[in-house]
């Protein structure tokens, strides 16, 4: 791996010695190299936090909760000794204020999809760095400050996705020595592929709009889209993510009927705007239905939304069955409802 690009080159190369991009480099150098040291976490965790007990059932919540705990404090302890004026994290309800004089804040998602960390699924870490004192992210939309984001991807290699607003770039972490290496030239999301991923379980709380989209994946080739479609769902935004970059297609997920669902699950400012980011600089779309994710206002620090991102086609289409432009009134009459998928 000695002739590819190193994390290191490319961040050198992107700043350029400008005094604010070399700020902003060192801020993603430090957690990227805290991603790795959890990868290296994860894959001895049982080992590590068990001791004697490895080879014993317990519960896997309880597993979960430990791993969140651990991530929250690798990630923590890191970022407080940075040159940043907030951290926000998914697994805390208040600001950590740490230097007021700095003009960066970060936002982290610890670990995402804990779902299937007792089923030795795919997760990842999300994280956004913001020009920001942390409490003006309310003023306005906070993607307008959105100055770098990316994700780390715990998968059987751990990759990270990574945007500095010149596009969206991957890096895979060699664990012999915690560096990340560039694969590949700028990432451009394929289009054409006829993939979706959505969570079905949740379809009879779904907007009919939502369902009448997926009713017509899955009629395929004899539906209204007369194409035939796969449908994916890895429980894991971050896999989720990684796969659409690499393959194309959309994700969702619309908020539903169920209580506390209605302006959807996913968190604003740890996880809906990086990726957004992500998605955009790589040519894609990430949208709540109804505006652009990066346009969106922050109405608190754990503001959820409903999200769809994938190649731009893909996505436009959705955004057409939801606001009724693509729907035939006669054979569907409740298009006219409030969509969930608009905050």
């Amino acid at each position: 791996m000695s002739s590819t690009k190193l994390l290191d080159r490319h961040l050198a190369s992107w700043a350029q010695g400008d005094a604010e991009r070399e700020v902003i480099s060192g801020l993603v150098r430090t957690i990227c190299g805290a991603g790795a040291q959890l990868s290296r976490t994860i894959s001895r965790f049982d080992l590590v936090e068990r001791g004697s007990a490895f080879g014993q059932r317990y519960d896997a919540d309880d597993r979960a909760n430990s791993l969140l705990l651990t991530a929250q404090d690798i990630f923590e302890s890191t970022i407080k000794d940075l040159p940043v004026s907030v951290m926000a994290s998914a697994l805390r309800e208040d600001l950590l204020r740490i230097d007021p004089a700095a003009r960066y804040a970060v936002a982290i998602d610890p670990i995402d999809g804990s779902s299937n960390i007792d089923t030795n699924l795919s997760i990842g870490s999300l994280f956004a760095i913001f020009e920001s004192d942390g409490d003006d992210l309310f003023d306005i939309a906070p993607g307008s400050r959105l100055r770098a984001a990316g994700f780390m991807f715990y998968g059987p290699q751990t990759h990270l996705i990574l945007s500095c607003g010149d596009g969206s770039y991957q890096f895979l972490l060699d664990p012999s020595n915690d560096r990340f290496y560039g694969i590949g030239d700028r990432l451009q999301i394929p289009s054409g592929r006829r993939e979706f991923a959505i969570n079905t379980s949740n379809y009879r709380f779904w907007d009919s709009s939502v369902r009448h989209f997926i009713d017509d994946c899955i009629a395929g080739a004899d539906g209204a889209l007369g194409e035939d479609f796969n449908m994916r769902w890895n429980a894991s935004l971050v896999a989720e993510a990684f796969r659409i970059l690499m393959r194309g297609g959309v994700f969702l997920y619309p908020g539903d009927s169920r209580p506390g669902c209605q302006d959807g699950r996913l968190r604003l400012l740890h996880e809906a705007l990086p990726l957004a980011m992500i998605i955009e600089q790589a040519g894609g779309s990430a949208s709540n239905g109804s505006m652009p994710v990066m346009q969106l206002e922050l109405a608190s620090l754990q503001a959820r939304v409903p999200l769809i991102f994938g190649c731009r086609e893909r996505v436009t289409e959705v955004i057409d069955y939801i606001s009724g432009k693509a729907l035939d009134s006669g054979h569907f009459p409740l298009f006219a409802n409030r969509s969930l998928f608009r905050s």
